[in-house]
């Protein structure tokens, strides 16, 4: 139908100035986002000039992803486009993180073959939010250090600063690592073994043990261990004493041995190299230092 007269446009004639379709135009139409400015004689909708302006605006913010609610504000004066986009990027920008996250579950289940049931827990564990991944980790120091004062002040702050979250866009091996770490700090037997690691810094420690001292031993240990194992001394070897007495003195041989077995384990080093693949920084637990301590102290206890 045509107004030639009116100079102005059937939903028809809209349609084919604009490229959309009939159907479109009219439920815009019904919608309220676009009103007829007239009706003809037949009660056919009659727009005018500015309703193709309002229709390719329309059409613009629709394909944008905004939707019909905010369009009509938009179109109202109720609010400014540039304030309507702020708000749509922040929507997309955390649709966009999930997508990756999930991108990176199904990455992670089809290079593992996990089953139904482990990928229901890796997609639950890795959609945890921000302040939920900060509330387990908190739980679990808290328990850690819970009235043990004087353990050093390095290590404890350390620990509570401990950023525990999935990048942006994470890679499969880092969502593995956040899954297999939330099910590390939540077991009973890990947190047990780490209660007692702290037990024994803080009972070390006296008044004047300076903060830092912790790191610093290790830095030794690792150094003088480094070398005797370049120099190929075995750690039941004699010449082991020697690096012995120069890290622990004349203290007792098994009651060293515990304190390393419970400070150095398979799945403290273990819980320090998942903390280095989501931060991207590979963490170097010096198994192989502390191994060799170990079976020294062990030949020299009959452990």
């Amino acid at each position: 139908m045509s107004e030639d007269s009116t100079g102005l446009l059937t939903i028809g004639e809209l349609a084919r100035a604009t490229g959309l379709t009939v159907r479109t135009i009219r439920y815009w139409s019904d919608e309220g986002a676009l009103p007829p400015v007239a009706r003809s004689a037949g009660g056919y909708r009659l727009y005018d000039a500015a309703s193709v302006a309002r229709l390719e605006l329309i059409r613009t913010l629709r394909e944008l992803g905004l939707g019909l609610d905010d369009v009509r504000r938009v179109l109202a004066g109720e609010r400014t486009v540039a304030e309507v986009a702020a708000a749509h990027v922040v929507a997309l920008d955390a649709q966009i993180r999930s997508l990756k996250v999930t991108r990176a579950v199904l990455s992670s289940v089809a290079r593992r073959g996990s089953s139904a049931e482990e990928t229901t827990l890796m997609n639950k564990l890795a959609r945890l939010s921000a302040a939920e991944r900060r509330r387990i980790m908190e739980e679990f120091v808290e328990e850690m250090f819970h009235g043990l004062d004087s353990v050093d002040p390095d290590i404890r702050e350390r620990m509570q600063n401990t950023a525990v979250n999935l990048p942006d866009d994470p890679t499969p091996e880092q969502v593995d690592a956040w899954v297999e770490l939330a099910e590390l700090v939540q077991d009973a037997e890990f947190r047990a073994q780490m209660r007692r690691a702290a037990e024994l810094n803080h009972s070390d420690r006296g008044a004047d043990t300076p903060a830092g001292a912790s790191r610093w031993f290790a830095k030794r240990l690792v150094e003088l261990v480094g070398k005797a194992r370049e120099r190929g001394i075995a750690p039941e070897a004699p010449e082991a004493d020697q690096v012995l007495r120069d890290l622990f003195g004349d203290a007792d041989p098994a009651a060293v041995l515990e304190r390393i077995s419970a400070t150095h384990n398979v799945r403290l080093a273990r819980y320090r190299e998942l903390l280095g693949i989501l931060k991207g920084t590979p963490v170097h637990s010096y198994a192989d230092e502390f191994s060799w301590v170990a079976a020294a102290l062990q030949a020299r206890t009959g452990s």
